[in-house]
């Protein structure tokens, strides 16, 4: 089944608080189906928030990027997915993809590998110790994600029509690093117009400060929306 353009856009709430985030929701009423909840708001009340979220009709996307010893992702994949959230990342590595996919078993929560963040670029990965480049590194783990058999990747739109060849239709790709036209890109160094995004063939898009920041957010959300609208 097709996804409407409004189930496409995935709206980080990066705020410092539940009560912020509530507020927030509430301003977006119905412009905004799908959530984001990162770092800043799960430490911050963000779990129990996005059962309300869930119990309200909303999608909800937990990006917590888990990384660990095998056990420990699979008993935390298991008590995430007692929660009802639609997506769920991991980091790509091939361990801890491994143990997602077993501590999900039996739910309905589909998880993401996260490639590479949309922060770095190919001299933050040689620092880091990398002999790949960005392109490199995402294809690779990609593949690696796709044989495992993980439901989807995080990847900035720059790589999503190389990784849709790597793939396949069967799993989701999903965008961060999105920017309107003549947007601030912040701290992001590898992004994207939505339009451009949902041409190169991603299915969500994530945006946070274009939408959560601005004086108006229900009106930018919407106006994200028509511009995925008009790009399908």
């Amino acid at each position: 089944m097709a996804l409407e353009s409004r189930e496409r856009l995935i709206v980080a709430l990066d705020v410092p608080s539940a009560a912020k985030a509530e507020t927030m929701v509430t301003q977006l009423g119905d412009s905004v189906r799908f959530y984001k909840i990162g770092y800043q708001l799960a430490f911050a009340g963000g779990l129990p928030f996005a059962k309300e979220l869930i119990a309200a009709g909303k999608q909800v996307f937990l990006d917590l990027k888990l990384h660990d010893i095998g056990n420990t992702v699979a008993k935390g994949v298991e008590s995430v997915a007692q929660l009802g959230a639609t997506f769920l990342t991991v980091h790509a590595y091939p361990q801890t993809m491994k143990a997602a996919i077993e501590g999900r078993r039996g739910s309905k929560l589909r998880i993401l590998a996260v490639t590479v963040l949309t922060s770095y670029d190919d001299a933050d990965l040689a620092a880091a110790g990398y002999e790949m480049d960005v392109k490199e590194l995402a294809s690779a783990r990609a593949a690696q994600a796709r044989d495992i058999g993980i439901d989807g990747l995080v990847c900035s739109a720059e790589e999503v029509t190389a990784l849709r060849d790597i793939a396949g239709a069967g799993m989701v790709l999903v965008t961060p690093g999105i920017r309107p036209a003549g947007g601030d890109a912040g701290d992001q160094k590898r992004i994207v117009t939505p339009a451009r995004a949902i041409k190169a063939g991603a299915d969500y898009l994530v945006v946070g400060r274009p939408v959560v920041e601005t004086a108006d957010p229900r009106s930018a959300a919407d106006a994200i929306v028509a511009e995925i609208d008009a790009a399908i």
